[in-house]
Formats: C-alpha cells, structure tokens, sequence
C-alpha cells in the first residue's frame, strides 16, 4: 500500500463543492496545502463526481493527492488517488477491495478503541480528532489534547502517518505539536478565509515551524 506516497505531507484540506472551487485549491496549494479531500455531503453521485473531477484536475497538475470522502465507488468513478472514511462508514477492508492496492485509504478515529482498532485495518493513514468540537462535525465532542498524547505515543501512531483534526490554525499548531500531532488538516480556517493562500502560507509557516522544533 502507497504510504509512502504520504511521505512528509503536512498540511491536509477538506473542502466542500464551491463555486470558485479550482480556483480555491489552487490557491491552497500555492500557499502550502500538500494533500486535498473533497468532502461534501449535499452531493448526489453524479455532482459529486463532476465536481471531484474539477479537484481531481487541480491536484494532478500539482502532484497532491486527491481523496475522496466517504464513497470509494465514486473515489474509483473519478479517478481519485484515494478515499477517506469514517467509523459509520463503508469498512477500510471493503474500499480497499474496491480500489485495490495503489489506492489511499484513511480512517477517521475519535477515541483510543478506534485508534487500537485501526491497527488491523488496510489505511495508510489516520485522524485523530476532533480536538475542538467543530461545525463541520455536528453533535461530536472534542476529544482534547489528551487524545493526542495517547496516539502519538502509541507504537501504531509512531508507524503510520495521522492528521489531527478540529481547530487547526496559526495559533494552535504549536501546542498541538507540543502533544505529538506533526500533520494537521484544515477546514474552517482556510474555506473561510477571504485570502486562502496567505492563509495556508501562515498556517503551512506554523506546521515547519513546529517540526523544525
């Protein structure tokens, strides 16, 4: 399986549709984003894989991996390098299966059974989060730093890459790294942002900055 193609990828979108959506990653992009999700639950399967081709085109002509979230039939409709599912959804073993061995798969996880559990799945990689209670998770409470000191500490999280989740920003990479998290996905900060490539510039400027340190 290509975690390897993972290698030192620290700064990982998740983005709904939108309507400047190329334009948007590319900006990402420019400013540091090094892998892309498209998440969009309002979609319907054929929106959705319209719209992840759009994404899908950007991020080829930048070498960023494309995932998809939730669906690996549409991950494998439009081409995309990998899919990204969470603890209600269709098993890591079964998107595997679909998409075969060349594709990524992720899994979110939100507690420490999760994360013990991941181990005997197919991923290349993991969430842990969400640190802060979030929007874009409805009804889902922080996990706290806490959760952070157990994965980053755990013999499974010193062996394959995971992304931290639920407030990642400028001002609080550093103290997210200080609890183990090395990579970060964004939502919020930069889909709200009026300037998303000044915002991933800071953000990406953070995130090296706290693994130089």
């Amino acid at each position: 399986m290509p975690t390897s193609r993972l290698g030192d990828r620290r700064l990982y979108l998740c983005t709904p549709d939108r309507p400047d959506l190329a334009e948007f990653l590319e900006a990402c992009i420019a400013g540091g984003v090094d892998i892309v999700q498209l998440r969009d639950k309002r979609l319907e399967a054929r929106p959705l894989i319209a719209t992840a081709l759009v994404a899908k085109a950007v991020c080829a002509r930048h070498d960023v991996p494309f995932i998809l979230n939730d669906r690996p039939d549409l991950a494998l409709a439009c081409g995309a390098d990998g899919v990204h599912v969470g603890q209600d959804d269709v098993p890591p073993a079964v998107a595997r299966r679909v998409l075969g061995d060349e594709a990524i798969v992720g899994l979110s996880t939100h507690a420490p059974p999760e994360w013990i559990a991941a181990a005997a799945e197919p991923v290349n990689y993991l969430s842990a989060g969400p640190v802060n209670a979030t929007p874009t998770k409805p009804g889902r409470p922080g996990t706290g730093l806490g959760y952070l000191d157990f994965a980053s500490s755990s013999s499974h999280g010193q062996t394959i890459p995971w992304f931290v989740t639920g407030g990642a920003n400028p001002d609080t990479v550093a103290e997210m790294a200080a609890h183990g998290a090395r990579r970060f996905v964004a939502v919020r900060y930069l889909t709200e942002s009026q300037d998303p490539q000044s915002a991933a510039r800071s953000l990406r400027q953070a995130i090296d900055a706290a693994w130089a340190r």
